[in-house]
């Protein structure tokens, strides 16, 4: 029975660590691009609505 619960611990252990992987490799440099594209889309779409920052010309 033990030798069961180790081996279900190993198995448990290499999922984690793809998953580790997985998020640093895929998720979060994607939610970084995602996140910025989204917040300079956002303000193209302001400046596009009420004109460029700066002094009134």
């Amino acid at each position: 029975m033990a030798k069961i619960d180790q081996q279900e611990m190993a198995a448990h252990k290499r999922r984690e660590g793809r998953l580790v992987l997985f998020i640093l490799v895929f998720l979060f440099p994607l939610l970084a691009v995602a996140i910025v594209g989204g917040y300079g889309f956002f303000i193209w779409i302001m400046q596009m609505i009420f004109g460029p920052p700066g002094p009134p010309a």
